[in-house]
């Protein structure tokens, strides 16, 4: 029985020895890395707005939720329907997509970085930086203080910032898939690498404790 014990655990250890290196090292970022940082919260600048409702000039019967969003000096409207996500001004009109100007413009205001490039995303792809945000979005290339380059992606319409993407935030979802063992889209933490990997880490952590007892039992 000690036998097949020690050659469980020592079998075992060997084979899941690489994932489990991979769980303490992204474990070890993942503790000394704060998530708002990894996140870009510090590039972020917050502003407050008053919204004058006796100027908006519209009803609707079918809204779901309204947002309201100052762009650049004007108030726009996120409304959500039945009918899906429609941008619309004080007047009820759809509002047009920002140009590149305007685009750098919102950069500039709503946060501590520099625009020096724009592009528009119209397609998604597996594992991208953008993944869960609704297409299409402005990826706006920036730089911070120290010319570090940091991707920002906006919303199209309403000029919102969905999500700040710098080197920090890459490693962190680089060690992420290496944590939950999905190395591509990075989403999916109930996969069946995970389940059996964890299943065999704690059998060779059990067959590890039965091994220090059964020894230190027999040394008496």
């Amino acid at each position: 029985m000690r036998n097949i014990v020690r050659n469980t655990h020592k079998y075992l250890s060997f084979f899941i020895s690489v994932q489990l290196f991979l769980w303490t090292v992204s474990g070890i970022y993942f503790a000394f890395n704060k998530i708002e940082l990894v996140r870009g919260e510090q590039y972020r600048l917050t502003e407050s707005f008053p919204i004058n409702f006796n100027e908006v000039n519209f009803s609707r019967s079918d809204v779901q939720q309204v947002e309201a969003i100052n762009r650049l000096g004007e108030i726009i409207f996120v409304v959500s329907s039945t009918m899906g996500v429609e941008y619309l001004d004080a007047f009820g009109s759809p509002v047009n997509k920002l140009n590149k100007d305007e685009v750098f413009e919102i950069v500039s205001a709503s946060s501590t970085l520099m625009p020096i490039d724009l592009e528009e995303i119209t397609e998604s792809s597996k594992g991208s930086e953008f993944r869960g945000r609704d297409l299409p979005l402005f990826k706006v290339t920036s730089l911070n203080d120290k010319d570090k380059k940091i991707n920002l992606y906006l919303n199209v319409f309403s000029g919102e910032i969905t999500a700040v993407r710098s080197l920090q935030w890459r490693i962190w979802d680089l060690m992420w898939g290496f944590h939950i063992m999905d190395w591509q889209t990075r989403d999916k933490i109930n996969n069946i690498f995970l389940k059996i990997f964890s299943i065999l880490a704690l059998v060779s952590s059990i067959s590890g404790i039965m091994l220090f007892f059964k020894v230190d039992f027999n040394t008496k």
